[in-house]
């Protein structure tokens, strides 16, 4: 193997490490908190050292993960004024992005969105929530892609990194997620009508709904240690 060749397969070794933890954090394999274990993950997922520490390096510029000194990493836990704030932020970048995308989508984009949309939906019939919802950042990603605006791009994706798995439990309601999934027809409708004002006003709410879902696990988190606590005594 020459040099070339394993200047080529290492960075993306350590990516791929990097969609994996990520997939982790995200589902809740790994705990908010808890702290990255490097030789049970090696082990896992079958790689050195190495590259996972790149990976978790990357997660870290990310605000995934938080690297304490000369004691490894942990996987970052937003407190609830951080997460709301948070979210008031990504609710007007996916609007903006709705707004920008729906003036300068083509028909390329448009069709690869509304594939993604069919398979979303296919595996939402399916309650399989763990491919719903790589279909479901899929389609925001694309749409804010489909926006044209690197800036805008960059911010959204640094953002969006910290909500990840916020934005994956809060469809774990019944309700809420079939919400989500209407709210999602919606999205698709009017970025084929090319109404820019109904897409941002539709993506903002989706949004700010998600906020709130997600604001109330926290609170009922937070709340039944004290409960438990009552029925103990």
């Amino acid at each position: 193997m020459t040099e070339e060749t394993l200047s080529i397969e290492r960075p993306v070794l350590h990516e791929q490490v990097a969609h994996r933890l990520r997939q982790m954090l995200v589902e809740g394999r790994i705990a908010p908190g808890a702290k990255l274990n490097e030789r049970t993950l090696c082990e896992e997922l079958r790689i050195s050292r190495t590259p996972l520490r790149e990976a978790i390096k990357m997660l870290a510029a990310e605000g995934l993960v938080e690297l304490l000194p000369n004691r490894g990493s942990v996987a970052v836990q937003l407190s609830e004024a951080a997460v709301r704030d948070t979210f008031e932020v990504m609710a007007g970048l996916e609007a903006l992005s709705g707004q920008l995308a729906a003036q300068r989508v083509t028909e390329a984009e448009l069709a690869e969105i509304k594939a993604l949309h069919h398979e979303m939906m296919a595996a939402f019939l399916r309650r399989d929530l763990s491919v719903y919802y790589q279909l479901n950042a899929a389609i925001h990603r694309l749409m804010n892609l489909a926006a044209k605006n690197p800036v805008l791009t960059s911010i959204y994706n640094q953002v969006n990194a910290r909500l990840q798995a916020f934005r994956f439990r809060s469809n774990q309601d019944g309700e809420k997620w079939s919400r989500a999934v209407q709210e999602h027809e919606a999205m698709i409708r009017a970025l084929e009508a090319r109404d820019s004002g109904a897409l941002g006003h539709v993506l903002f709410d989706h949004l700010n709904h998600k906020r709130d879902v997600v604001m109330d696990q926290l609170r009922s988190l937070k709340a039944a240690p004290a409960t438990q606590q009552g029925n103990a005594e």
